[in-house]
């Protein structure tokens, strides 16, 4: 059955070879929090409004709540993207679409990078790999030609969180022209007619006060 509603996502992760963390997000639809509220509740209430009648897509938590079992799911997502690219005759960057239990998973992969898009399986993959392929290309405007390495990563993991932010919004596709994510996250370029501040202004800026001082005091 084919997702109907906006929450395409359910994590974004940035992985290193060895499987460590570079960026980890997990996404779950608001509604979810409300329903799991309004199951607490149910023994000793009786609910007025049920949060059974929503979609399923809208009221199912994300499977992954506590960190040992996130660790767990990118440890098998890690074994099967470093497989399947090991595997892969592709260069590097492409895109490669896989399955893992119920998940779909998208990846891009340089020599120590992984970047993954996890979803449920029943996602439009067209969507996701939008998603996966716009922030591949707005990182790497981010640094500039560096490269999608671990360390230039970790040096400019401001940018590369707020692109994300930029893209996805609690499981919610924002963003997929890649242009536009780096141009919201850019860092400002200072001002070409700022003032400079250093010895030499500062000796320029005594200078005029001490011939106005004495202008003044010939003038009586």
């Amino acid at each position: 059955m084919t997702n109907l509603t906006l929450y395409s996502v359910t994590a974004l992760l940035i992985l290193d070879s060895s499987g460590s963390r570079i960026l980890a997000k997990y996404y779950q639809p608001p509604a979810a929090v409300a329903a799991a509220a309004a199951t607490a509740g149910a023994a000793t209430t009786t609910p007025h409004h049920s949060a059974g009648n929503a979609p399923r897509q809208l009221t199912a938590a994300n499977p992954f709540t506590t960190l040992k079992e996130q660790r767990a799911f990118e440890k098998s997502i890690l074994e099967k993207v470093s497989k399947r690219g090991s595997s892969s005759s592709g260069s590097s960057g492409s895109t490669e679409i896989q399955l893992l239990d119920s998940h779909l998973l998208l990846s891009k992969s340089t020599l120590d990078v992984h970047l993954v898009v996890v979803s449920p399986a029943e996602e439009n993959e067209l969507m996701v790999s939008s998603l996966l392929s716009s922030l591949w290309e707005a990182i790497g405007m981010l640094l500039a030609g560096q490269g999608l390495e671990k360390r230039t990563l970790l040096e400019n993991l401001d940018l590369v969180t707020l692109a994300v932010d930029e893209a996805v919004d609690d499981g919610i596709i924002l963003e997929t022209d890649p242009a536009t994510i780096a141009s919201r996250v850019s860092r400002p370029r200072p001002d070409a007619t700022e003032i400079q501040i250093n010895e030499q202004t500062i000796m320029s800026a005594y200078s005029t006060l001490k011939e106005r001082v004495a202008q003044r005091i010939l003038q009586g």
